[in-house]
């Protein structure tokens, strides 16, 4: 089995496991613990553990100029992009949610247009206008017959920010990633995460009553943490050290195929009109742009 296939499973694994945490999530916050107090868990647990895994593996030196961009990859990759999602989860519903997730590749594609100065076609052009309709359609309107979520419109909203948090983040790490070994590069990921959202999720965090966390509960924040923070971070690495940006972005238009399954399932959130419709203007859109993959997004 190549590299290529075994990029394309582990990217395949990680697909599933997002998906299904937009519900797993949910189900803990804010009963037990408020979204910045989780991503302050989850941020720090992830570098604690990966920090421990390092003290068993020889690590690569990190080159002095490369800790600027470790820096701002955790900035897109951990600290924004988390702080969004489990905020913007918070006021709206897993479908909703993974839905808006699916606009990285459009982001990813525009953010490449301008850091990479890669020129888009004009069907992919079309495609990103394509698909920025059906995110606009599910931020102003998905809210219709969701009486589970607190405020669709500005979850969606935050939720679309995170989405264009980690486009920004493929991007960027795809200049270091391939030049260290993924536990020695996570390691700082995480430190440098862990200092941004402290500020953030201190407070939160202090709220914590762990106490009355029945055990369900902490599986559920041990999922988010093993699955969603250190396997899904690892996972990826490897992906984009074998793989284009763009080419592992697409895997997240299979993530809501997955968190509609689940959450259905579950009984968690539910289809409707308006969200069908966004979600088919964002899959034409998600198409339109990955249909030919950039030449050289990888320079």
């Amino acid at each position: 089995m190549n590299t290529r296939v075994l990029a394309l499973i582990a990217v395949s694994i990680v697909t599933i496991i997002y998906g299904v945490t937009f519900t797993v999530a949910k189900e803990v916050m804010p009963h037990y613990v408020k979204p910045f107090g989780f991503i302050l868990l989850r941020v720090f647990s992830a570098m604690l553990i990966f920090w421990l895994i390092s003290l068993f593996i020889k690590n690569d030196k990190i080159e002095k100029g490369d800790y600027k961009i470790i820096a701002l990859s955790a900035f897109f990759g951990i600290a924004l992009n988390m702080l969004t999602f489990f905020k913007g989860l918070n006021y709206t519903t897993p479908i909703s949610a993974s839905v808006m997730m699916v606009t990285s590749p459009i982001l990813v594609l525009i953010f490449s247009s301008i850091l990479i100065k890669e020129r888009p076609t004009l069907t992919k052009i079309i495609g990103v206008v394509i698909g920025l309709i059906g995110a606009v359609v599910l931020i102003a309107y998905g809210s219709s017959g969701s009486g589970n979520a607190k405020n669709m419109m500005l979850g969606n909203f935050l939720v679309f920010i995170n989405a264009a948090s980690y486009g920004m983040y493929l991007v960027i790490v795809k200049k270091v990633v391939a030049k260290y070994k993924p536990v020695t590069f996570i390691r700082w990921l995480y430190l440098f995460g862990f200092l941004f959202v402290l500020p953030f999720g201190f407070s939160e965090f202090s709220e914590i009553q762990w106490q009355i966390i029945p055990t369900s509960g902490y599986l559920r924040i041990g999922f988010v943490i093993v699955f969603a923070s250190c396997i899904t971070y690892l996972f990826n690495l490897f992906a984009l050290s074998k793989l284009k940006p763009t080419t592992v972005s697409v895997f997240i238009y299979l993530q809501p195929v997955v968190a509609s399954i689940y959450a259905l399932l579950v009984g968690s959130d539910h289809l409707n009109t308006i969200k069908i419709l966004a979600s088919i203007l964002i899959f034409i859109g998600v198409y339109l742009v990955s249909k030919q993959s950039p030449q050289r997004i990888h320079k």
